[in-house]
């Protein structure tokens, strides 16, 4: 048995202090162990989120030494323990108490996005046909546990607080999952260019860094969603075909 000490954020509605507790921990601990180790022995009264304990739930959500985490997924083995573990809120939503964020929002955003709209089944008994690849392309992206911490380390909603203006790398990840399924022919894209802020993301793979599943967010959802949005609006010749079309779209 060996001690450590977490410097935990503790305080209501963004106001409050870093709290130093030590604690013995042992072999095969994560962070979320430690938090109700010190929850259950010295700070009862300690608020955190928390659900599965195990990476699928996406609740305990968290900045562990400044980066963006999941407390249950973060081994103590894999940070340094010779100084205090910082442990505070995420930075990019409202603040409620200590360890817990109001993370309704996210919820706001993922309603106003265009729902699933299939195509007419392919064959007379009402089913449809699709390419393996075509399939395989968007399970990726159904890996997500919306733990929202690529919403937290992007710097759009981070640092300049423009959530009016742009849904997040999670959001772009659903949308690419419904734009990109073989069966769907919804059209988001105007959406995207002018109410959801794609352009705002500047594609420095923060997001993809932190997500828990290894969703591939920036090369695999952004970067495709960009190209169909630059194709659509600012391809010369595309908005010339526009222009001649009968539709005009």
């Amino acid at each position: 048995m060996a001690n450590a000490t977490f410097r935990i954020w503790r305080g209501e509605l963004g106001a409050g202090q870093y709290r130093d507790y030590t604690i013995e921990i042992s072999d095969g601990m994560v962070v979320l162990d430690a938090i109700h180790r010190i929850q259950a022995s010295q700070a009862f009264d300690l608020a955190v989120r928390w659900n599965c304990k195990a990476g699928k739930c996406g609740s305990c959500s968290a900045e562990i030494n400044g980066s963006p985490r999941l407390m249950c997924m973060t081994r103590l083995n894999s940070i340094p323990l010779e100084r205090p573990v910082t442990v505070e809120p995420m930075k990019a939503f409202p603040h409620i108490r200590d360890l817990v964020t109001d993370v309704s929002w996210n919820y706001e955003v993922k309603k106003r996005i265009k729902k699933f709209r299939p195509r007419t089944p392919d064959a007379p008994d009402g089913t449809w046909r699709m390419a393996q690849e075509d399939v395989d392309r968007v399970q990726e992206f159904r890996k997500c546990i919306e733990c929202y911490l690529c919403q937290d380390v992007c710097h759009v909603l981070r640092d300049h607080h423009m959530h009016d203006q742009f849904i997040g790398p999670r959001f772009l990840v659903y949308v690419a999952a419904l734009e990109m399924h073989p069966l769907d022919v919804e059209d988001r894209l105007g959406d995207l260019k002018e109410r959801q802020g794609i352009g705002l993301c500047n594609i420095t793979k923060c997001c993809t860094k932190v997500c828990p599943e290894n969703i591939t967010i920036t090369d695999n959802a952004i970067i495709p969603l960009k190209e169909r949005v630059v194709d659509r609006f600012f391809d010369p010749l595309s908005k010339l075909f526009r222009v001649f079309s009968p539709s005009g779209q």
